[in-house]
């Protein structure tokens, strides 16, 4: 059988460094070689700080770097010596979830490799089957045709999208009637024709993979002329939508209906925890809403860094003029952003906003202050928070037996970062 002794991967991102990383560690008879065009980031890979975080990558780049693993511009040359080529690892797709990517590769519940019948596909299947098998057992290693491979992927994260949109459904209706999305999420999933995995309800999912691959599902059944599939799963994406303007809504209703000129400490900005991607990240949306209303934000995230947030509040569809520069404030720690806030907005479930002095926050806030738990990280602390004096709000929970069930007068329109920006007249 055809050995691989040299990899190419074309492409530094966020699938291609960690996967390609991964492979040379397990495989060190294997020459990896990671390319880009993006020459600042091929260096940042070269250096001691990696261009992405996750955890455990640096440990796995550090060990094999410059021994069988190099990061270079040199496209071509990597090409000519490689016996077989990743593009961004899209021959075998990937099942990573960032910030548990290390894990995920090195102990996969599954590796898809799809390939077409021929005698060169089947070839190309088993020699990369032989890569895997340096660390995976072989009964997780499943070889399909390669639309069942590609299929396979846009509906994994298709079925994975739906569950968060369905259980975040069920915290509006929660909070209408009084019950309690957790204990919900808890009783439905002792349910094992269901489980419990991505029932969290939340503020919206984010990253470059769900929003992405429906919207890839939805294209590919309309133009398989199949419009009921496509309008189905189109209503994950509208779901999604809906819950970010939901929250945004009730974040102005409650300060009571106006956050212009008002200074909301926003706290996570990642799409979500132990990364620092902020690709389709909640954060965005909640920010660009209340920008449109006039609110000063003040935004900390412990690792994305501040130009990173600065672009991502600039896309054309997001903001316009010099609103960011008028409206945001990139902090250096939360209790910075915090300081004389009318209102905290939890966006990303760091771990480290659990152990905040909340004592020391509500003192600097103005008054009511006001708490806003996109990700329901403070439930075990709300009778606490509430002696303190916080005003809580969160998902699909009514916190204050005092609170009326929420019903927004605060009409958001929607919006996509993948629209052209929408034009406003001059006045």
């Amino acid at each position: 059988m055809f050995e691989i002794k040299k990899i190419c991967c074309i492409g530094a991102g966020y699938v291609g460094g960690p996967t390609c990383s991964v492979i040379a560690q397990m495989c060190p008879n294997i020459k990896v070689t990671v390319v880009d065009v993006n020459e600042a980031r091929i260096n940042a890979w070269n250096s001691d700080t990696l261009p992405i975080y996750e955890p455990g990558l640096k440990e796995v780049v550090e060990s094999c770097r410059g021994r069988n693993l190099f990061f270079s511009t040199s496209i071509d040359d990597a090409i000519r010596e490689a016996d077989l080529v990743f593009i961004s690892v899209l021959s075998n797709p990937e099942f990573l979830a960032e910030g548990t990517a290390i894990k995920d590769l090195k102990n996969p519940d599954r590796v898809l490799i799809g390939g077409d019948d021929s005698p060169e596909g089947q070839k190309a299947v088993r020699a990369l089957c032989a890569v895997y098998e340096h660390w995976v057992p072989k009964e997780k290693i499943l070889t399909t045709n390669t639309w069942s491979s590609e299929l396979s992927k846009l509906a994994a994260n298709a079925f994975l999208a739906q569950r968060i949109s369905s259980i975040n459904s069920i915290s509006a209706l929660c909070e209408a009637t009084g019950a309690d999305v957790e204990e919900v999420a808890r009783a439905i999933g002792t349910d094992q024709r269901i489980g419990n995995k991505f029932l969290k309800a939340s503020v919206g999912f984010g990253g470059s993979c769900f929003q992405k691959d429906v919207l890839n599902l939805v294209y590919l059944c309309e133009a398989l002329n199949l419009p009921e599939v496509a309008r189905y799963w189109q209503q994950v994406i509208d779901m999604n939508d809906y819950q970010r303007r939901r929250f945004a809504s009730r974040i102005i209703d409650s300060l009571f209906n106006t956050v212009t000129d008002k200074k909301i400490a926003i706290l996570g900005f990642a799409f979500k925890k132990d990364t620092g991607d902020t690709r389709e990240s909640s954060s965005i949306y909640i920010s660009k809403y209340l920008m449109d209303e006039g609110a000063k934000l003040h935004i900390y995230d412990p690792k994305v860094p501040k130009e990173q947030i600065i672009l991502d509040l600039s896309h054309p569809g997001v903001s316009e003029d010099n609103q960011v520069s008028r409206l945001v404030t990139i902090s250096a720690d939360p209790y910075e952003a915090c300081d004389g806030a009318h209102a905290l907005v939890i966006c990303t479930e760091w771990d480290m906003f659990k152990e905040l002095d909340y004592e020391r926050i509500h003192k600097k806030m103005l008054k009511p202050a006001f708490i806003f738990d996109g990700r329901r990280v403070l439930d075990d602390l709300h009778n606490e928070l509430q002696v303190i004096g916080f005003q809580i709000e969160t998902i699909g929970k009514k916190v204050s037996a005092k609170r009326i069930p929420f019903a927004s007068s605060c009409e958001i329109p929607k919006f996509s970062l993948q629209d052209p920006p929408v034009k406003k007249p001059r006045v």
